[in-house]
């Protein structure tokens, strides 16, 4: 029953639109406060980015197939003796 009851309020609301003229339908202020909204969000949050980048200090170790030192070249048992 609950269907029933949609389909009726969905066909009362055709005929409005049908009335709009599909060539001149555009987003309109809101669509471009929305667009603008979401673009000053988006240059806020990759200057934010870049400012905490920029704070990065990271210096690269010695890769895997790098010995960092001959100390730590040994073996363990080496070093025990």
């Amino acid at each position: 029953m609950p269907d029933m009851y949609a389909t009726q309020a969905l066909t009362h609301l055709v005929p409005l639109a049908e009335e709009l003229d599909k060539n001149k339908v555009t987003p309109g202020v809101l669509g471009f406060i929305v667009f603008a909204a979401l673009a000053v969000g988006v240059w806020l949050l990759m200057k934010s980015m870049n400012r905490h980048m920029g704070r990065v200090d990271f210096e690269e170790g010695p890769g895997p197939a790098e010995p960092a030192s001959e100390e730590s070249a040994e073996p363990v048992s080496a070093k025990r003796k």
